[in-house]
């Protein structure tokens, strides 16, 4: 019963295009995480703030907003 429940979730016909579209959706995220980080970098000293400074908030609010970020490509993905 447990092994039907598990069987197969995609049938092995379309397992590589599946998994050829989830590579190009992986790519595409973190083609968009690294500009994201880069403009924030541009905009911001994150590394001399949170490396030599210590400075907590900072990386609070840039974690805070790489969670956002992924929770939009996230939901970009699934449709």
């Amino acid at each position: 019963m447990l092994m039907q429940t598990f069987a197969m979730i995609v049938k092995l016909d379309q397992l590589l295009e599946v998994l050829v579209t989830t590579l190009i959706y992986v790519f595409i995220g973190l083609v968009i995480f690294s500009v994201a980080y880069g403009v924030l970098s541009f905009m911001y000293p994150i590394k001399k703030e949170i490396e030599e400074d210590h400075n907590t908030a900072l990386g609070i609010v840039i974690g805070s907003i790489m969670i956002g970020l992924a929770m939009i490509i996230a939901a970009a993905i699934q449709g």
